[in-house]
């Protein structure tokens, strides 16, 4: 049967990053344990502790637990309740379809205050007549039992009458006590011959020992266990092991398959101006270039990617000297450049730069005024910039040609008429 060991917490323990010293919760349900051990010593801040579905008979090496608050032994073999003293701080205690007929072991979790919830259904000592009278008697700190609340009358009502049950429910621990006596010398016998005449490779064999009827004791359990678990090793030897694909890269005749193992997206093209084939392969990111292979021959090129194989056939020969194999350092795709055996590498056209557009009818283009220019603003095309010194130069001459214009006609201006008269009374103009 298995053991609580190191490595089986640790599995267990992948919430909490696998530290063992440090958990607070762990479940070791329907692992087949026969025996709690060193779980005190390892996980001394276990809160919560899940132990139902297993084979343990006995409860121990549970005193060190203080902080344990949540202990769940449900479906296991436990005849008595003991060694729950040191759980200072246990609240919730699950025993739920266990074989305890010592109905006074209940007076052991008197030291448990805190204890506030207990689940005892499906116990022999269930059925006892005034077993719920006695727990709620001898445990005053509970607050539920069975999953029903504790009212005070009902505790009121369970301390008066606790005396007067207490003869009928030691009789029924005594009887309890002999059964099991009487259980335990038939099944040794009875399990002795079957386990030496079975054989769990057998279908009638096995279907007999199903069907067979038997009493619910912890000894009926342990044998349950051991044949399911004979039953599956027979069965895992008995069965061959599954044969591993042989992938096929070559037909009968040499010509290389397509194979795309790794399911990677690909593209395969082939360049006229370097008369090359490319192969574009999408490779993941981060994944390690030390785990890629490459294989480039005349007809065909392998990619090998964590054992995962992608092979293409090629349309033409390459050569494999030349091969090329680069890796983007972004995405971390991957590229190969295979140079062609026959064909000749094609002159790249030249493209001609566009010519400027004749731009003398154009309109031109007047300089946006900002705010921190001063001054009148003059249109400036800057395409015809060359031109314009000539167009200033003319202005220039226009405006001079202008001012004499001007000039001349001032003077005319200031040539007397002939009848003109000068009166020296008017003030001249100022």
């Amino acid at each position: 049967m298995v053991l609580i060991t190191e490595e089986l917490l640790r599995k267990r323990a992948e919430h909490n990053e696998k530290e063992i010293c440090t958990l607070e919760e762990v479940s070791l349900h329907q692992e087949s344990i026969t025996k709690i051990e060193h779980i005190d010593k390892w996980c001394r801040e276990l809160k919560i502790l899940l132990l139902q579905s297993n084979l343990i008979s006995k409860i121990e090496n549970l005193g060190r637990l203080k902080l344990l608050e949540y202990l769940n032994l449900a479906l296991n073999n436990i005849e008595v309740i003991e060694n729950l003293q040191g759980c200072e701080m246990l609240q919730k205690l699950d025993l739920t379809l266990n074989f305890i007929g010592d109905i006074e072991s209940v007076r052991s979790l008197q030291h448990n205050e805190h204890l506030e919830s207990l689940f005892m259904t499906g116990n022999p000592c269930a059925d006892y007549p005034g077993y719920r009278e006695f727990v709620i008697a001898t445990l005053p700190q509970l607050k539920q039992l069975d999953g029903t609340q504790i009212f005070r009358s009902e505790r009121i009502t369970a301390v008066q009458k606790l005396d007067g049950i207490m003869e009928g429910l030691i009789l029924h621990q005594r009887a309890h006590k002999e059964k099991r006596a009487k259980q335990k010398r038939e099944l040794m016998s009875n399990t002795q011959t079957h386990n030496d005449n079975i054989d769990e490779t057998d279908p009638e064999e096995n279907s007999r020992f199903w069907n067979k009827k038997s009493e619910n004791t912890p000894e009926t359990r342990i044998e349950i266990a051991e044949h399911t678990r004979r039953a599956q090793k027979a069965r895992q030897s008995s069965e061959p092991e599954p044969k591993k694909r042989v992938l096929k890269f070559f037909k009968a005749d040499g010509t290389p398959y397509n194979i795309n193992e790794a399911k990677i997206p690909f593209l395969l093209e082939s360049d006229e101006e370097t008369n090359s084939i490319i192969l574009k392969v999408e490779v993941y990111k981060y994944l390690d270039t030390s785990l890629i292979e490459i294989d480039v021959q005349p007809k065909y090129v392998r990619l090998t990617v964590k054992g995962k194989t992608l092979q293409l056939s090629l349309s033409e020969e390459v050569k494999t000297d030349d091969a090329v194999a680069l890796r983007s350092q972004v995405t971390g795709f991957l590229t190969i450049t295979m140079p062609k055996v026959n064909g000749e590498i094609k002159q790249k056209k030249e493209v001609l730069p566009l010519k400027p557009k004749n731009v003398e009818n154009s309109n031109p283009s007047f300089s946006r005024r900002e705010y921190l220019e001063i001054g009148r603003r003059d249109p400036v095309d800057y395409c015809n910039i060359v031109r314009n010194t000539s167009k200033a130069e003319e202005i220039k001459s226009q405006k001079s040609s202008l001012s004499k214009k001007a000039e001349q006609d001032s003077q005319s201006r200031k040539v007397p008429e002939e009848d003109f008269e000068d009166d020296e009374e008017v003030p001249p103009l100022e």
